[in-house]
């Protein structure tokens, strides 16, 4: 009787082949993972500024106004006068690196490991403004 199975090194390029699989997808898995946490810090930047907007139309000042709460991967910061604001949010976590702002004249910035926007929000890799 013939005996059956895998050879030593059968088993070795198959394990290979799974190895270049694996380093292949790792990185574009975590890039995508990142491209989805984004939006947490987009929109309560966005919904920072409304907020910012209707304090001024209160108050006639931004002073006092109210800065978003801290979410599960940015934390939310504000500096703000009578007459302008900034709403900053900072990644935490594995969004660390990650930096986005916005003031009263809607212009908005970004600091990523991606890349930097002057004039944007860089929100995958590759972007430009």
């Amino acid at each position: 009787m013939r005996a059956r199975g895998f050879t030593l090194i059968e088993l070795m390029i198959a394990v290979a082949i799974v190895a270049i699989l694996a380093a292949v997808a790792l990185p574009a898995y975590q890039d995508y993972v990142r491209r989805g946490n984004i939006p947490e810090a987009t929109a309560g930047l966005g919904q920072g500024r409304i907020a910012m907007e209707q304090w001024f139309q209160d108050n006639r000042t931004y002073a006092g106004a109210p800065c978003p709460g801290n979410g599960r991967n940015f934390t939310f910061a504000c500096n703000s006068d009578a007459t302008t604001f900034e709403i900053t949010a900072t990644g935490t976590g594995s969004m660390a690196g990650f930096s986005y702002t916005i003031d009263e004249n809607n212009a908005r910035t970004s600091a990523t490991p991606w890349g930097n926007g002057a004039t944007c929000w860089i929100a995958r890799n590759g972007d430009a403004c």
